[in-house]
């Protein structure tokens, strides 16, 4: 992992894009680009609370809980992108709706890469196991004309690894 220059000031947030390592077989053209937003890229533990039953003596400064590390859990990447008429989501999609137990189809690895003001890789966000458990079309509505339809792709992924390029 290389070290990151020091900054005066925080990258920004618009200047990002998402890979899927892989391409899936039977789906053509870019499956993971374009899209306007990415969220959920959280790791954290579940708490595990316990007290022993010498944790109440006086000596021990009485009644407290001591917390363990528990589970790492991972919540859903949401990424959203204007629709384009490439139905690639949805095939990727229909791929773990119609053969569930066969992961090596459908599981891969995605990247979400932010950049610098020069469109290098500073940071990535390495999705491991990832496939898409939920796939939303866009709020149709005729009283906003200039809105662009969107649609909301949520990955679930085993594991989130941070990479520093820059």
């Amino acid at each position: 992992m290389a070290k990151p220059k020091p900054r005066k000031n925080p990258y920004a947030a618009f200047n990002f894009i998402i890979d899927l390592v892989t391409p899936i077989e039977g789906i053509e053209g870019p499956l993971a680009t374009g899209f306007m937003e990415a969220s959920g890229l959280d790791g954290e533990h579940a708490v595990i609370e316990y007290r022993e039953g010498t944790d109440q003596i006086a000596e021990n400064a009485g009644n407290f809980v001591r917390k363990l590390v528990g589970l790492e859990r991972y919540p859903n990447v949401v990424l959203r992108r204007g629709i384009t008429g490439h139905t690639g989501l949805w095939q990727w999609r229909q791929i773990v709706r119609d053969s569930p137990a066969d992961r090596d189809r459908y599981v891969r690895t995605v990247r979400v890469t932010l950049r610098d003001e020069n469109h290098q890789p500073v940071m990535t966000w390495k999705l491991t196991d990832a496939w898409p458990c939920k796939l939303s079309g866009p709020s149709l509505n005729a009283k906003q004309p200039a809105e662009v339809a969107i649609e909301t792709l949520e990955l679930c992924c085993e594991r989130i690894e941070i990479e520093m390029t820059g």
